[in-house]
């Protein structure tokens, strides 16, 4: 932990000079100002932990100095420096937020104690706050937030957890969780001592995949030197999930239906069905509505698929969860890296809460590790961000609205973000991908999906 940071406001130069000296001399980093205006200057550009501010400055008084101090960081702390006499200034100073107080004359000593104590607050305060932000996020198998959309999606992954067997269907856009949701879902049912098996269903070439889905005799083929189980019979008793399954080819899908209705499935090259218990969890960051009308996937298997449909908000869609996220990650960066980094500067908060995050908490994952990387005090500051995070000064307003409805859409909105990246990056798609936080695959199809072809360059 860095050395705390105080602010003196006293317009009486000699009494502030002497205040911060003290505060010095007891390892405290000091700064001093004289106005209002100073005052609030500095705050806006330092990380503060304390300010010692007089109630009757020049200028702007001191009431208003502390209303606006609050209004710009609620928790931070302030004693009020008030004359004798004129507590009833002390006391709407409490009133509107301030710790505590001092009267003028006050002795050093006095001084020292509700410095002392103020900070103490301080500290438990962010001690708190991070176990808090800690039990968070060891209670739900990592999915974290307390926005109400991410409370829905926890409270229905606990419903769906109780059932025995019911198949699931996760959709969200790619970065938003859906493997965890997938693991939180077999912890909290009842064959979370069982195996968890997962597959991804465009990463397996295509003449393999019955073989890895079901297994297979020996000698049901030229290679097939040995009986091999497939990863239903590995997963019996347990959860299977299969990731991007709208990338599962047309020839595989009525097998893959047959056993969700009849639970159990035959290797290849075999005579013998075999009984199986697996709970099914699938999952896409696809429409798979619009598969269907294009012939690329199964209703009756669509059908049977989203039993219960589990929806995931993009992290844009839950903006009062960003920061509580990205303070887990610099958390857990702080332990990796061996760093004691203590938070995100109100600029750099301003940046996180303001993009677009078209690689949803994934990029935001990428993004604190490389700002814990970059980052030698100890708080992330605008230079320690990508630079398309640095040209995000308020809430984006790029995507011209539509004259016909008077909105325009989130993938719109996704559509330009992503060209602004790949001309920030030269058209070129590996950089490209690699600060939008998904993979290239991933970029290519976004870029097929909206039309923005004709950018081939690599790395």
């Amino acid at each position: 932990m860095g050395k705390a940071s105080i602010l003196v406001v006293e317009d009486n130069e000699d009494l502030c000079t002497a205040v911060a000296y003290n505060l010095k001399k007891r390892g405290y980093e000091v700064e001093t100002a004289f106005s209002g205006e100073e005052a609030l200057n500095k705050a806006s550009r330092l990380i503060l932990d304390l300010v010692l501010l007089d109630i009757n400055l020049p200028g702007i008084d001191g009431i208003t100095v502390l209303n606006k101090l609050k209004a710009h960081d609620p928790d931070l702390l302030v004693i009020i420096i008030t004359a004798y006499g004129d507590l009833n200034h002390a006391i709407s100073a409490l009133q509107g937020g301030a710790y505590d107080y001092l009267t003028k004359p006050f002795e050093l000593e006095e001084l020292r104690l509700k410095v002392a104590k103020a900070l103490e607050t301080q500290q438990l305060r962010r001690e708190v706050n991070r176990l808090r932000r800690q039990q968070l996020s060891e209670s739900i198998y990592g999915i974290f937030g307390e926005s109400p959309k991410i409370k829905a999606v926890r409270d229905f992954i606990k419903l769906v957890a109780q059932t025995p067997r019911t198949s699931v269907l996760i959709q969200g856009e790619s970065g938003t969780g859906k493997e965890l949701v997938a693991d939180a879902i077999h912890e909290a049912s009842a064959r979370h001592d069982k195996p968890m098996v997962k597959i991804n269903c465009s990463a397996i070439p295509e003449n393999l995949m019955e073989s890895e889905l079901f297994g297979h005799e020996k000698g049901a083929f030229t290679d097939a030197k040995i009986l091999k189980k497939g990863i239903f019979e590995i997963a019996n008793g347990g959860t299977l999930f299969l990731d991007e399954i709208s990338s599962l080819k047309l020839g595989l899908q009525p097998k893959l239906l047959r056993v969700l209705e009849t639970q159990s499935i035959r290797r290849v090259g075999g005579t013998v069905d075999i009984p199986i218990d697996v709970r099914i969890v699938a999952a896409t960051n696809k429409n798979l509505e619009d598969s269907i009308k294009e012939g690329e996937f199964r209703e009756d298997l669509y059908y049977r698929l989203k039993v219960m449909v589990i929806d995931l908000p993009p992290l844009r869609e839950r903006k009062e969860d960003i920061i509580p996220i990205a303070k887990l990650f610099l958390e857990r960066n702080n332990k990796e890296f061996g760093k004691h980094v203590e938070g995100f500067s109100p600029e750099a908060e301003k940046m996180l809460t303001y993009y677009f995050w078209p690689g949803n908490v994934r990029e935001l994952r990428n993004v604190v590790e490389r700002a814990s990387i970059l980052c030698q005090g100890n708080w992330i500051e605008p230079k320690h961000l990508p630079h398309e995070l640095q040209t995000v000064t308020e809430p984006e307003t790029a995507p011209t609205v539509d004259e016909s409805t008077g909105q325009f859409s989130l993938s719109e909105m996704e559509k330009r973000h992503i060209l602004h990246v790949l001309k920030q990056n030269d058209n070129n798609k590996s950089r490209t991908a690699r600060v939008l936080g998904i993979s290239r695959s991933t970029l290519r199809e976004k870029l097929r999906q909206y039309g923005l072809t004709g950018t081939d360059e690599e790395e």
